[in-house]
């Protein structure tokens, strides 16, 4: 924060003074260590959803015993801790400048993005990791306040980089101050043929229960009655437990559940999903390039057809005739 001047103030109407997104491009937040234990790696197996035939991700004395690649995607939440965490405390401890704070009972993910540079070990032990943030933008859409930042974790000991993790959060009725709109989005729309793979995960009235043991602890997740104060009709799951499902269902179907095929894998949340919603993820295999499947990919709720991830993209190292595995 360059100065006091920097920080939003709140009037009296609820709105704040002093609003300048542009302020917050490059602005770095704190560097955050993070450390989890192979029953880390085993529970978030569990709860997105792998089953007994990829026992590779949920037994630790497998041959194979691997971390599932998308798994990093949530050590900014948990960071070093072994025990539940106050959710809003940690995530609004720092000021970002010309932006006011969101309201957590207003916010949700808007999207979320992983490239995988190397492959996690099954736990921190000697590993110094470090998850280093920076705001990309701020942008004011339809009275929407988005914010997208950029998020790499390396091993401080070596300088090691293992993954780069992508986002923008998505203010509810929290914008409207005349900031910028943002850059043009790249858009990956389904082709127009039955897909080339399906994926179905039925969740349970305990699959968000579950889930936030990972590490995400926001009571929406849990609490009904805290969700319907923000406009929801009750705990709804979380969207990185979507998006893990359903990446956990394209490395199942599209990469054989081996877990170092998977190289990115990004998508926007389009729509609350509730407990006990059915989930098909549907998957095209649309391109090649050097040795790398790209796949579009969108899941969608089967009772009734709401798409909850849009504008899926990820690529999976293509298949060998032979593995050394």
């Amino acid at each position: 924060m360059d100065s006091a001047s920097d920080i939003p103030i709140k009037d009296t109407n609820g709105r704040y003074k002093n609003v300048d997104f542009r302020k917050a491009v490059g602005f770095k937040l704190p560097t955050v260590k993070a450390t989890y234990l192979r029953r880390d790696i085993l529970l978030f197996a569990n709860a997105i959803g792998c089953t007994k035939d990829e026992l590779h991700f949920l037994y630790e004395l497998h041959p194979k015993f691997s971390c599932f690649p998308t798994f990093p995607i949530n050590l900014p939440f948990k960071q070093t801790s072994t025990d539940v965490y106050n959710f809003f405390e940690r995530a609004l401890l720092t000021d970002v400048p010309g932006v006011p704070p969101f309201d957590p009972q207003r916010s949700v993910d808007g999207e979320r993005g992983i490239e995988i540079l190397n492959e996690l070990p099954t736990s921190s032990e000697g590993l110094d990791l470090e998850i280093k943030q920076e705001i990309v933008g701020v942008y004011d859409k339809g009275g929407n306040m988005i914010q997208e930042m950029a998020q790499t974790m390396q091993d401080a000991k070596t300088g090691k980089s293992y993954a780069r993790m992508t986002s923008k959060a998505f203010g509810i009725g929290q914008g409207g101050y005349g900031g910028p709109r943002g850059p043009d989005t790249v858009n990956y729309h389904p082709p127009k043929r039955e897909p080339d793979a399906l994926h179905v995960f039925q969740t349970t009235p305990e699959t968000c229960l579950l889930y936030r043991l990972c590490g995400d602890y926001n009571p929406i997740h849990a609490d009904d009655e805290f969700a319907r104060q923000g406009g929801f009709k009750g705990a709804f799951l979380q969207g990185l437990g979507t998006w893990n499902i359903a990446a956990h269902g394209l490395l199942r179907k599209m990469g054989n559940s081996e877990g170092g095929r998977l190289k990115s894998f990004k998508a926007r949340f389009a729509n609350i999903v509730y407990p006990g919603d059915a989930l098909e993820t549907r998957m095209w295999k649309v391109g090649e390039r050097h040795g790398v499947d790209e796949i579009i990919f969108q899941t969608v709720v089967k009772e009734d057809g709401r798409i909850a991830l849009s504008n899926g993209f990820a690529t999976i190292k293509s298949a060998t005739l032979k593995s050394n595995l």
